[in-house]
């Protein structure tokens, strides 16, 4: 395949702006990393987290994107998980040491020094990209590319989650039905557990769609549901939300919030946490992770529901999942060159 000088990308120079569209050469493959040409890039809420300043120790300028599909090119010498040809995923998490003391305990997505993908490392909105071999994942060929990238994040956080909640779980709740709701949930459902689907206030649209995935019952995030959960996971990222499902848990129950970056969070009476409920966060993601979800979900299967987005529209397709104006994912796909 012939590689290109150039490539288009999106690029974040300054916190609050808009993505400027680029010409920037092609990235070089370092001796542990592979050059892939990208097909799709999903568009993820900590992508707005990002370009909005929320979250610290960004890169500047910067390529966003952590949700990616696509095809090995060229690789460096030490380069040898993967072959040229092959279809491949980029994820969230981009690099670990390998020896600080979460390493060395199997917490790699606590690493101190760990790099992330379209954060602190170039992403994914762009024509080309170059990444660590060892954190690339092998893509099921049951997904099309842009029905594969929303697994790359939302799938992978999302299992990352679905795992907090404990084996006895009977009745989870699921707030902010989102593509990572849309995903868990359908694990969920499929591993015969009943779904309380929780939306924004009034949509309608939202808790069919939740229902349509096979949700036992839906309704507005400021609801009481029928009877008590067993579990919860936050995904919508509002910090108001926290004690509402812990007051919707049963005693012994676990709120899980699966965001990365949330709204600050109201005080509430401790009767709430008591009786021995649990409120954990969830951390990026291990390689492990993204191992056994892509394993299960051609089983099930999982199914994605996205938009798509020209590269250019980057900037459009934040501004729609910010407004909540399509249900499932937004997927930028990149043209032929």
């Amino acid at each position: 395949m012939d590689i290109p000088k150039n490539m288009r990308a999106m690029v974040l120079e300054r916190l609050g702006e808009k993505l400027k569209l680029m010409k920037m050469p092609v990235p070089k493959p370092g001796p542990e990393q592979v050059l892939i040409k990208i097909k799709a890039c999903g568009v993820c809420r900590t992508d707005l987290h990002i370009v909005d300043g929320e979250l610290p120790d960004l890169k500047l300028p910067l390529i966003p994107g952590h949700e990616i599909i696509g095809i090995v090119v060229g690789k460096g010498g030490k380069a040898s998980s993967f072959r040229l040809g092959d279809r491949v995923g980029v994820p969230w998490l981009g690099y670990t040491d390998g020896t600080c003391r979460y390493c060395m305990k199997g917490k790699e997505n606590l690493c101190v020094n760990a790099l992330f993908t379209g954060y602190t490392i170039d992403g994914g909105y762009a024509e080309y990209t170059v990444t660590d071999h060892r954190y690339c994942l092998p893509v099921p060929r049951s997904y099309g590319d842009a029905e594969a990238a929303p697994l790359m994040c939302a799938g992978l956080i999302g299992y990352r989650s679905y795992r907090m909640i404990g084996p006895d779980t009977e009745r989870l709740g699921i707030y902010g039905f989102g593509m990572a709701a849309h995903i868990i949930a359908q694990v969920a459902v499929h591993q015969g557990r009943r779904v309380y689907a929780f939306t924004r206030r009034g949509d309608v649209e939202g808790q069919k769609f939740a229902k349509s995935l096979g949700a036992f019952w839906a309704g507005g995030s400021e609801e009481v549901p029928p009877e008590a959960l067993d579990a919860a996971i936050i995904f919508a990222p509002v910090g108001s939300l926290i004690p509402a499902a812990l007051k919707a848990t049963d005693k012994g129950g676990t709120v899980v919030c699966g965001g990365i970056h949330m709204s600050d969070i109201p005080s509430f009476p401790y009767g709430l946490l008591w009786e021995e409920r649990v409120l954990r966060s969830v951390a990026n993601l291990t390689r492990e992770d993204g191992g056994e979800f892509l394993k299960i979900a051609p089983e099930i299967p999982v199914k994605t529901k996205v938009s798509t987005y020209p590269l250019e529209k980057a900037n459009e397709a934040l501004e729609d999942l910010r407004n909540g104006t399509f249900k499932g994912a937004a997927v930028l796909v990149m043209s032929e060159s």
